[in-house]
């Protein structure tokens, strides 16, 4: 009971709050919907500036308003005119009179242009005809006319078709939903204008002696200078200041105080909103001080108040809307992180779909599970057409394939077995098959001459599925690139505010101040860290201090990736900061021509391919000279590219097997020694077709490593043997093509002589070692070089960082405590 008396007023309570929140939602979406929607805004919009005078006599702005509405807008034009004439009679008579004629004569002139192609060209022409035309007439039908009212004609049309452009950039942003997420200056400046035209309409509207055109004109460079800085609120200070001053020319002042109070309430603008008002209350103490009574610094005093007033009850979500349109704004770079999240996240998701589309097809040319199968049907094929031509016509034909069909088939088989094996059959098969079939001869003649076929058959549906299985292959390794490539899309800079922290205070206390610090990851080997730092001096200090200090603290070492110092004696210099490898390779490469001469049919390649992935590798295009050496060529280039993509280094040897197989007729061979190194865990894999064996180097010992394949580009379907090893500091690969292992051709065991060789080296530079190898074989030939030779030396070493890490502030902290 007593739960429930408790929980019997909350419930009410939420529902009341909820019911008051909804009947809010639903005044906000009517209101939304009669303003914008039914165009209410644009009456009350066409009401004030049918009310807008300057100079006491021009009305440029509902004819250039009208016009633009009719070009955009144009099934709210009625009401428009209606609200627009409304407005101007209640400024006077004569006045509403000259906004009928103008907009009557742009409304005749509209006739001839409605179907045009181009009416933004002409619309200008005719806005200023419509202006200009009607001040014209009123002015014959009351005075003389002289050079003053044809001048007065000429700048009222020139500033309606000036306005009309305007107009037609600014009408467009008083739409609720804006998908476009920048705003030009230009187009906030012409709006600029928009509301500063509005606010000409509110000349002679007073509260308490304070102009009204006036309080809002303040309030709204309240709002832009909170918003976009000094920049945005002086200008529209100026642009609005400058409109009012030409509607009221007493008012020119106006212009200096509220320009000066947007560049005041830019600058204060970290202060939000009491620091804004506080600059606009100095600005209209110091430009009013220049009337000449104290009425006049009162009443600017109090339209500064009110404008304040109106300012701090502003709801502050509103003012953050408006932040999203202009540029360099804090809510403005949220809506452009996003927009770009967005359209990331689209992205990725495409090419998630593009990689389930080749995964899907890569499935589909998988056909292993029907190959049995499809074998079987061909057997029986072959055998049905064997007795199609012989036990069709045979008398004992129920007798063998209807009481006996078991041991029939079975025998056939048998008979088409040792065929295919031996050309003939043997004594055992060939007696039972005479015992059982009366016409045996011409039976094994028939499936002789059919084999033929049988097997011609089974070599193209064979090379059929090898290039299913190939592009089976091919689509596997682009569906799981495509996949990569959409997790690192979505890969974004995160938030380290705890980071930053430690690492700010972790230079301060070593004298480094920040300008400024982005960091983007923090990921194990993959740390990318921006920094600007404001040296009066440089002395390597991102080398020397920065990089040792975000090594400790980061747990990793750390290196400058890149560096660009200011020309200037104090300037700002930007510096990047990456993970080092926590192993580096150090190669060397001794080659030569056959006979000594100039284009070997060896190529080697050392690629670094990024993200910690170290290939060496060795192409030895079969024979010599131009051709052996564009062969090897071709193979380590397109190896390069298609490793450089992202693909397996093994689907990128078979794809380079495919594409020199299958590109010409010629018999184009080359052998592939390919080692990749992991750079974070001194892994490597060896990868061989057709190649020579390997050797690791240790302080004692050497590992052989070899494999034994055809060449690639001689057969379709390409088998790549892989042997995977662990290195440790110091140790040495050795890579070599069959002119180095092959070459001392007196020496019984080459294998064994390499590995002496290799073990009595004094050096340990690799391209000593290389060229000492080489010169080695060279003298077991003679001096004769007898085929192209080529051995590529590669030691891997810890990388030890040139400067050792820094104790950080955190742990020197640390320590001082316990």
């Amino acid at each position: 009971m007593n739960t429930y008396t408790e929980n019997k007023p909350k419930s009410i309570l939420s529902s009341n709050a909820s019911t008051f929140m909804n009947f809010r939602k639903k005044i906000s979406q009517t209101i939304t919907k009669l303003m914008f929607e039914k165009g209410l805004l644009l009456c009350i919009i066409g009401f004030l500036l049918g009310r807008a005078v300057i100079l006491s006599t021009l009305s440029p702005f509902v004819i250039a308003f009208v016009a633009a509405v009719w070009f955009l807008r144009r099934d709210k034009l009625l009401p428009l005119i209606t609200f627009s004439l409304l407005g101007a009679f209640t400024y006077n008579v004569s006045h509403s009179f000259y906004i009928f004629l103008s907009i009557a004569v742009l409304m005749v002139l509209s006739l001839f242009i409605s179907r045009s192609k181009a009416i933004e060209k002409i619309l200008p022409l005719f806005v200023f005809v419509a202006a200009a035309v009607p001040r014209l007439s009123l002015y014959a039908m009351t005075v003389e006319l002289t050079y003053i009212e044809w001048l007065i004609a000429l700048v009222e049309g020139v500033l309606a078709a000036v306005l009309l452009l305007i107009f037609m950039q600014s009408i467009p942003l008083l739409s609720p939903k804006r998908y476009k997420p920048l705003l030009k200056n230009e187009e906030i400046v012409c709006f600029i204008i928009l509301l500063a035209s509005i606010l000409t309409g509110l000349i002679g509207v007073e509260i308490y002696e304070a102009q009204m055109e006036q309080v809002l004109a303040r309030y709204l460079v309240l709002v832009l200078s909170l918003v976009g800085g000094a920049a945005i609120g002086s200008t529209v200070g100026v642009v609005a200041g400058l409109i009012l001053s030409l509607a009221n020319i007493a008012n020119m002042y106006q212009m200096s105080l509220l320009a000066f109070s947007g560049l005041l309430g830019g600058l204060l603008k970290e202060g939000n909103k009491l620091a804004v008002s506080v600059g606009l209350l100095i600005s209209t103490l110091l430009i009013s001080l220049y009337g000449d009574s104290v009425t006049t610094l009162t009443i600017a005093l109090l339209e500064s108040i009110f404008a304040i007033l109106i300012f701090l009850v502003t709801p502050s979500k509103w003012i953050k809307q408006i932040a999203k349109y202009i540029p360099g704004t804090v809510e403005h770079s949220r809506e452009q992180e996003q927009y770009l999240q967005k359209v990331r996240n689209v992205t990725a998701h495409r090419v998630e779909r593009f990689s389930n589309v080749f995964k899907a097809l890569s499935r589909s040319f998988q056909t292993e599970s029907h190959h049995l199968q499809e074998q079987d049907l061909e057997v029986d094929y072959y055998l049905s057409n064997v007795t199609e031509k012989t036990c069709q016509t045979c008398f004992k034909k129920e007798t063998c394939w209807v009481q006996q069909f078991d041991n029939t088939y079975q025998l056939m088989r048998d008979v088409k077995e040792q065929l295919e094996v031996d050309d003939q059959l043997n004594n055992i098969t060939n007696r039972q098959f005479e015992n059982h079939c009366i016409k045996s001869k011409k039976v094994i003649d028939t499936m002789q001459q059919e084999l033929s076929f049988f097997q011609a058959n089974q070599k193209l549906k064979k090379q059929v599925l090898e290039s299913r299985r190939f592009v089976a292959d091919q689509l596997q390794g682009v569906s799981e690139v495509m996949e990569n490539f959409a997790m690192e899309i979505l890969k974004e800079k995160e938030n380290h505010e705890q980071q930053e922290i430690e690492l700010v205070a972790a230079l301060k206390h070593v004298g480094i101040e920040l300008e400024k610090l982005d960091i983007y990851s923090l990921e194990k080997g993959n740390v990318d860290i921006e920094m600007v730092i404001l040296f009066q001096d440089y002395h390597g200090e991102a080398t020397k201090i920065i990089a040792p200090i975000l090594s400790d603290i980061l747990d990793e070492t750390v290196i400058v990736v890149t560096e660009d110092l200011s020309p200037l004696a104090k300037g700002h210099s930007f510096f990047t900061f990456g993970s080092a490898r926590k192993y580096v390779i150090d190669s060397g490469v001794a080659h030569a021509a056959k006979g000594g001469g100039l284009v070997s049919g060896d190529c080697y390649k050392a690629m670094d391919l990024g993200a910690g992935k170290y290939a060496l590798a060795i192409s030895d295009g079969m024979g010599n000279g131009d051709r052996a050496h564009e062969e090897s060529t071709e193979t380590l280039r397109l190896l390069q590219q298609i490793l450089e993509s992202g693909l397996h280094e093994q689907v990128a040897i078979k794809s380079i097997n495919s594409i020199l197989a299958l590109r010409t007729n010629d018999e184009i061979y080359a052998t592939l020694d390919l080692a990749m190194i992991d750079l974070h865990h001194a892994a490597v894999r060896f990868l061989k077709v057709g190649s020579t064996p390997s050797f690791i180097l240790r302080h004692d010992s050497v590992e052989q490593i070899e494999a034994s394949n055809l060449p690639i580009g001689i057969i379709q379907e390409v088998e790549v043997d892989v042997v995977s090893s662990q290195l440790r500091d110091g140790d040495f690969l050795v890579m070599m093509s069959d002119g180095i292992f092959e070459g001392p051709k007196e020496i019984e065991n080459v294998d064994m002589w390499l590995k002496r060789k290799l073990l009595e080296m004094e050096t340990r530079e690799p391209q000593e070692m290389a060229d000492l190898l080489l010169e080695e074989v060279i003298r077991t030939q003679s001096g004769e070089i007898e085929d192209d030779m080529t051995v590529l030396v590669a030691q891997i070493k810890e990388n030890q960082p040139q400067w050792a890490p820094i104790r950080s502030f955190r742990q020197f902290e640390r320590e001082n405590i316990s």
